[in-house]
Order: structure tokens, then C-alpha cells, then sequence
């Protein structure tokens, strides 16, 4: 543990993570060490890069929803002063945070005395009830993008970024990417030679490869285990990138074509072709980030027919072209979407 790294030379940022009884602990204790390994491993500099501050609605100790116990330094309540950063702590049930008005409005008045602001995992929910993010793009965890899009039309949700920037604000996505995040925010804050320094003590990567559509698609096939498709999805997560029709996978599963498609919907949500347009998808959709391989190798590997129907499918899914996309995750690394 003798490893040191030299930061830029700055002063001393505030970080204030906010937390509540119930939030996600590792929502709050993954960017809390990403930040304070920073510091440790900057000790050679005249002043350490972050001071970190955990609030919480009364100071002392606050239970997340795993049952660990959180200290907060102190409350939001009474905090007034200036912070460089600011990030939420998300959790599964956020009600008590988005009906406390009086919370909402101090995130906006911390929004604007604050060099940025951020949210991890449904953290982005507050954001969202407080108004920051109305008329932006934001992520959150893959299980609850629709929820955010239909509950907040004026957001544009990235499903499938890590993070997303959108000028000072920073959205991440499920639990594990507010690490992502911190790491990102620390890059942009010492450099990528700091930034890497911490992402090997923890054994992270700095830009995590793929989006958390490398998550949804795969787990949601895997929460089928023990019911009737199991075997099935198994199989077609191994050759999505073969010429497969709706007969065949009925035939796989030994059903008739009808009672396949009904049990299909039943099991996943999705239909056989738009359940394997997604796999196809999401392996095109990484293809883009780590590679700059031509559309028509990226159709051919993802079992599209041409790059027409890889175009098609990328409009009808995200919105923009494959092109667009290539364009936006290789220019700001293949983790984030940044605009």
C-alpha cells in the first residue's frame, strides 16, 4: 500500500455526499473511498485534493437500507456552506426524500452555489423532483429508466450510460457506477494519471467497457432461471448473433408457436423478436464504444442483416444514428455520454 501519485496542485474541494435512512450504502461508500483514496494517495501534495462531508438529515448515525449504520458529519439542515460537489445517495424506496419540499428546495439553492451536482443510482429521482433536471440528459439504474422517463417527460434518459453529463450536472447509473462517476470526477479534477492510480488500488476499471445495457438484457435472462424459457434464453445469449426466427425458438422450447409467444411475453415482458433485437443491440451498442470497426462488420457480428437494419434499429431504440453514437461514446470515453 506504498503507492503514491502526485496530483495537480490545487486547493482543498469539498465534496458533500448526502444520505438518508435508507439509502444505498454503497451508493454512499463507493464515492466516499473513490475520493478519500484520492487524498491518501496525494499525501506528498501541500494540501489534500478533497475534504469529504456526509450529511444526512440529523447528524450521527443513519441506517441504510442493507442495515448498515451511517455517520453523518452533520445535517442538511444546517449546512450553508460552500461545496464543490455534491452527490445524492439513491435507494429502492425514495418517497420519503422526493416529498420533503424543504429538501428539494435547499438541492436547489446548493445547485446554484455549487460547482456541480450529481446523483447516483435513483438519487437522480431527487434531482428530478427538485427541477435540475428538467430539460436534460440523465440515467439512472437500468430497472427504473422507463419509470424516470414516464414520471419526468422533460428528461431525456440515456438507458444504457454509465454516467451521463449534462453541463454541471452528473447522473450515474445502478450503485456500482457512482464509483464510475467518482472516478470520472476525480480524472477531470487531477488528471488520468491520479484518477488511474486510485481505479488500481480498487481494482476498477477507469472507463468501464460497454454500457449497463450489458447488465439488463443478460440479468433479466437469468432471473428466469427455473421457469420454462430458462434454457432457452441461456442459449440465446450464446447465438443472438446467428439467423434465428420465431419458429426455431418455439421449436427450441419445444412449444407450439403460439403458446411460445404467450409464454415469451409472459416471462421476459418482450416478444421473441424484440427480446433478441435487444441482444443484438446491446452487443452493436459496445461494439461502438470500445471499437471503430465499420457498420457494416458491426451488423454482420450482431447477427443483423446489413447495416440498414442496424440504422433502423438504433433509431427505433435510441433515438440517434449508429453513427451518432459512435461518435458520442468515443469521444468522451466508452463509460459516459457527455454532453
Amino acid at each position: 500500500m506504498k503507492s503514491r501519485t502526485t496530483s495537480r496542485k490545487t486547493k482543498t474541494r469539498t465534496i458533500v455526499l448526502l444520505g438518508f435512512e435508507g439509502a444505498a450504502a454503497l451508493d454512499i461508500t463507493g464515492p466516499h473511498e473513490v475520493f478519500a483514496l484520492s487524498s491518501r494517495l496525494a499525501l506528498g501534495d501541500s494540501v489534500p485534493p478533497y475534504r469529504l462531508v456526509l450529511l444526512a438529515d440529523r447528524a450521527g448515525p443513519f441506517r441504510a437500507t442493507s442495515g448498515l449504520s451511517l455517520v453523518a458529519d452533520g445535517s442538511w439542515h444546517d449546512f450553508h456552506g460552500q461545496a464543490d460537489t455534491l452527490l445524492i445517495a439513491g435507494g429502492p424506496d425514495m418517497t420519503h426524500v422526493l416529498g420533503n419540499r424543504k429538501l428539494l428546495a435547499w438541492l436547489r439553492a446548493m445547485f446554484r452555489r455549487t460547482r456541480r451536482i450529481g446523483s447516483i443510482c435513483t438519487g437522480a429521482f431527487a434531482l428530478a423532483e427538485a427541477g435540475l433536471l428538467d430539460n436534460r440528459r440523465a440515467t439512472t439504474h437500468w430497472m427504473d429508466v422507463e419509470r424516470l422517463t414516464k414520471e419526468y417527460p422533460t428528461i431525456r434518459v440515456e438507458p444504457d450510460a454509465i454516467y451521463v453529463r449534462d453541463r454541471n450536472i452528473f447522473t450515474s447509473a445502478g450503485i456500482t457506477a457512482g464509483m464510475d462517476l467518482a472516478l470520472a470526477l476525480v480524472e477531470e479534477d487531477l488528471g488520468q494519471k491520479a484518477a488511474l492510480a486510485v481505479a488500481r488500488m480498487l481494482v476498477l476499471y477507469l472507463k468501464r467497457p460497454g454500457g449497463q445495457s450489458q447488465f439488463s438484457t443478460r440479468l433479466q435472462a437469468q432471473a428466469t432461471e427455473g421457469r420454462r424459457l430458462a434454457s432457452l434464453l441461456a442459449w440465446l445469449a450464446e447465438h443472438y448473433q446467428e439467423s434465428i426466427t420465431v419458429e426455431a425458438m418455439a421449436s427450441r422450447a419445444a412449444m407450439s408457436e403460439r403458446t411460445f409467444a404467450r409464454v415469451f411475453v409472459l416471462e421476459t415482458g418482450d416478444t421473441p423478436a424484440y427480446y433478441l433485437e435487444k441482444l443484438r443491440l446491446e452487443h452493436a451498442a459496445r461494439l461502438l464504444e470500445t471499437t471503430n470497426i465499420s457498420l457494416d462488420v458491426a451488423a454482420r457480428e450482431c447477427g443483423f442483416t446489413g447495416r440498414e437494419q442496424l440504422r433502423r434499429t438504433f433509431q427505433r431504440h435510441r433515438g440517434i444514428t449508429p453513427q451518432e453514437y459512435h461518435k458520442r461514446f468515443r469521444t468522451t470515453g466508452a463509460n459516459t455520454k457527455d454532453g
